[in-house]
């Protein structure tokens, strides 16, 4: 067995701490989203991806690239999500074998509806029990461990481009 550097005790605290969070979270998330609107906080990050994008569309491949999940697992999310009218899929011309997901008008009402109370958890969950110092420090760090995680900044990328004005989060579904 090789030498492994074990963590000091406080990487370990810190290390246990991030993952209950990274545990908890998204499941507090998913339950409120699940009885206030009857979608997932996955669903509900779909369609404020598409929501956010020109002409409420984006292609499959890119929609997964922005939400950090695989082609296969987004495509069954799309299909539940077509299943209930909240979006479509669609071929663009000149653009042969790629498919689209676009955000129907049942979706946009679906993640309007959905927004405030999700907002209102967020804000219960997160934003409220930060100070502003604390949340741009969580932010700054953050924002160093999606550079180990994503050295090809596919989500950063993402996340920095919307910082602006994320749909369903800091701004209303247009």
């Amino acid at each position: 067995m090789t030498d492994v550097p074990w963590l000091t005790r406080q990487e370990a605290d810190a290390w246990l701490d991030l993952v209950a969070v990274a545990e908890l979270l998204p499941a507090a998330l998913d339950s409120r989203l699940a009885l206030d609107a009857g979608i997932t906080f996955f669903d509900y990050l779909v369609l404020a991806q598409l929501a956010e994008s020109p002409d409420r569309s984006l292609r499959i491949s890119d929609l997964a690239a922005q939400t950090n999940a695989t082609v296969a697992r987004l495509s069954r999310v799309v299909s539940r999500l077509e299943d209930r009218g909240y979006l479509r899929r669609l071929r663009r011309d000149g653009d042969g074998r790629a498919r689209y997901a676009q955000l129907t008008e049942a979706g946009v009402a679906k993640l309007d509806s959905a927004a405030p109370d999700h907002i209102a958890t967020v804000r219960r969950l997160f934003a409220d029990a930060l100070t502003a110092d604390q949340m741009h420090a969580l932010s700054h760090l953050c924002r160093i461990l999606l550079g180990a995680l994503d050295p090809d900044r596919v989500m950063m990328a993402q996340t920095i481009k919307g910082a602006a004005g994320r749909v369903g989060l800091s701004a209303p579904p247009r």
